[in-house]
């Protein structure tokens, strides 16, 4: 599907339909006029046959306990195997409402309290929240930047892990907000270091699916013929891939026994809650059938990226914008042109713009932006225009 007919099937209008995008404006941003390009979810449909499929099960007119059927497995399995080259089996599969839920899960059942736990910097904010709300000890790492392109320190990495003797790194791989799809020597080094010093790995693979031309996704337990795989906990979700954040599906993969053991332990201390099985269904339906739709969301993503790097840089030459390697997430640097104390009002009271800022991935993001181009290209175009008229024309 090319993006103008993905666009014209799908596209749809979501204010007054109790979204937080748009809906909570007023209260998250404290002005309900803002053009929402924050959040990371969609203005479009999902793929027909999720909705055909979830309509079908409503019509049964039965919503009981259920639980997660053979042909889900069979599909999310397949999906990763063609995709990724990951075979999931059955038994290593476990289920969560969402992965920050599953992430303060993870800190609970393998730390304990004071012990410390590393991310690597600037990151999706939760990572942080999951850390130091259950009371462990957050360690970061900055990652190296360099002209807007992003890499690990790997030096630094294992000098904060020996240091801090850390015992769980959770790694985001897509990298949310940087748009880095970490290669697979990148990958390997990462997963040596913690297997070097008893570290576990949680990888956060939710945009694993969200990959442009160029890059190509690997998950972190089949690297070296999944060399790694006992140490490694990965979580992904059809949320991100087809905007089914609110069906409330999410996967978490632990292929070692032991681990599992552990995790189930914990789990059914905090989790008596059964699957959601509109929820399932519509995440078979994604899995089975939405490849040519995840293929028009792409093209779309990588237009609105051009667009809005093209007409900012066309204007402001000394703005930063990281390449998007993947998610559909773009990181803004706005320090030649705005003083990062000046970045709110500049973005929302004269760009009349929500978005996330900066500063919530880390210290060092200040002056940054992050913009969510999973939407319709007017979306982006009046982001772009609004931006260009209110930044200075020379530095």
């Amino acid at each position: 599907m090319n993006k103008e007919e993905f666009i014209a099937k799908h596209a749809v209008p979501r204010k007054g339909t109790n979204s937080l995008k748009w809906d909570a404006l007023g209260e998250r941003f404290g002005n309900p006029d803002l053009t929402a390009a924050w959040v990371a979810d969609m203005e479009f449909k999902a793929p027909q046959e999720v909705l055909e499929a979830i309509k079908k099960r409503v019509d049964h007119g039965v919503f009981g306990y259920s639980y997660v059927w053979d042909s889900y497995y069979e599909a999310f399995s397949n999906w990763e195997r063609e995709r990724h080259g990951y075979d999931v089996k059955k038994d290593w599969m476990r289920f969560s409402t969402g992965i920050v839920t599953a992430l303060y899960w993870f800190v609970n059942a393998f730390t304990k309290p004071s012990e410390s736990v590393l991310i690597l910097t600037p990151v999706y904010y939760p990572f942080f929240n999951a850390v130091k709300d259950n009371g462990r000890n957050l360690v970061t790492c900055e990652l190296i930047q360099k002209n807007g392109s992003y890499s690990i320190d790997f030096d630094a990495f294992e000098q904060q892990i020996v240091e801090h003797e850390v015992k769980l790194f959770i790694q985001c791989s897509p990298h949310n907000p940087v748009g880095r799809v970490w290669t697979e020597e990148e990958l390997r080094q990462v997963l040596a270091i913690c297997k070097k010093h008893g570290v576990l790995v949680v990888s956060d693979e939710i945009h694993q699916d969200l990959v442009f031309e160029g890059h190509k996704h690997i998950p972190s337990a089949i690297i070296d013929d999944g060399a790694y795989q006992d140490q490694i906990i990965t979580v992904t979700a059809p949320s991100k891939t087809f905007n089914l954040a609110g069906l409330l599906v999410s996967h978490i993969i632990i292929p070692n026994a032991e681990l599992r053991k552990t995790y189930d332990d914990y789990v059914k201390t905090v989790n008596q809650t059964e699957v959601n099985v509109l929820g399932l269904t519509g995440a078979e339906a994604a899995y089975r059938h939405g490849q040519d739709w995840l293929s028009g969301l792409l093209e779309v993503v990588q237009s609105n990226y051009k667009h809005l790097k093209d007409t900012l840089l066309q204007h402001a030459p000394n703005i930063v914008i990281a390449p998007l390697e993947g998610t559909y997430l773009t990181w803004v640097d706005l320090n030649a042109y705005v003083n990062p104390e000046d970045v709110k009002s500049f973005i929302q009271d004269k760009c009349g713009v929500a978005i996330d800022f900066g500063e919530w991935f880390s210290e060092s993001g200040k002056g940054f932006i992050r913009i969510n181009l999973a939407t319709e290209p007017k979306y982006i175009e009046h982001i772009a225009e609004q931006m260009i008229k209110h930044l200075p024309a020379n530095v």
